[in-house]
């Protein structure tokens, strides 16, 4: 994240994702046919061979090589904050693990690694230089959410750790209803509970979502480069979305939303 023109973070809210992956060069390949970006690799040593994803010059998301053996390939959100040591406290407090404390990336910002009341993945972001992405608009970050078992149990961790509150729709008898984030009456963010036909094994996790123009052209160009599909393109109550495995098996989501 190298934008010198914003340092200002949105506090509580999405700012930036990012993936660790097993094989950097060929998810900067498949990224870059499928959403058109343009992947800058930090030549500076102390960045890991990371990444930076851009539209029309403007930091879009990040791509980086997983640093340690064992670590999944998987997209992380980040969560804007004014102060990481307060939010790590929060976490702490509201009954989540702080896994990796507080610390620099270089000049660019702040940041600390989570996991919430159920065990997902998420992290905070303190603004450096950058304060996080600043493209906007198709093949950006456009959603996230958390997929959980016992989902309404993790409410009031992301209620007092990061003061958000939540709106709840849809649902009957047989299916829980769809929580919804609101930061300052605003929904940034979603929340489901895991599907009873998915495996035992699988953790909570954030599923991060990229907006785009058409969700069965992009579903089929990700399988025409060597991904695979999750969850075929369909509709949903604002728009249609469809959920893809990249070809080193990070899970990612596309979507439309009606009112685009």
């Amino acid at each position: 994240m190298t934008d010198t023109t914003t340092t200002k973070t949105r506090v509580n809210r999405p700012v930036w994702a990012d993936l660790a992956t097993s094989d950097a060069a060929g998810a900067r390949e498949f990224y870059s046919k499928l959403f058109g970006w343009q992947v800058e690799v930090s030549e500076d040593p102390q960045y890991g061979g990371y990444g930076l994803a851009k539209i029309d010059g403007k930091d879009a998301a990040g791509i980086g090589p997983t640093q340690q053996e064992g670590q999944p390939t998987v997209w992380s959100l980040y969560i804007g904050a004014d102060d990481v040591e307060a939010v790590a406290q929060r976490v702490s407090e509201a009954g989540g693990t702080v896994v990796a404390p507080p610390f620099d990336v270089g000049d660019q910002g702040r940041m600390a690694v989570f996991q919430d009341s159920v065990g997902a993945f998420i992290s905070a972001w303190q603004a450096g230089v950058t304060g996080g992405a600043q493209a906007q608009g198709a093949n950006t970050f456009g959603w996230a959410e958390l997929n959980a078992r016992n989902v309404e149990s993790a409410v009031p961790f992301y209620e007092r750790a990061f003061g958000w509150t939540t709106r709840r729709s849809g649902g009957d008898g047989s299916a829980p209803p769809y929580i919804e984030f609101l930061a300052d009456g605003e929904s940034i963010l979603g929340a489901q509970e895991t599907p009873a036909d998915v495996p035992g094994e699988v953790p909570a996790y954030w599923l991060v979502y990229f907006a785009v123009d058409d969700v069965d052209a992009e579903a089929r160009r990700a399988v025409e480069l060597g991904g695979n599909q999750l969850v075929p393109p369909q509709d949903y109550p604002g728009g249609r979305f469809a959920v893809l495995i990249d070809p080193q098996g990070a899970a990612f989501a596309i979507f439309k939303s009606a009112r685009q």
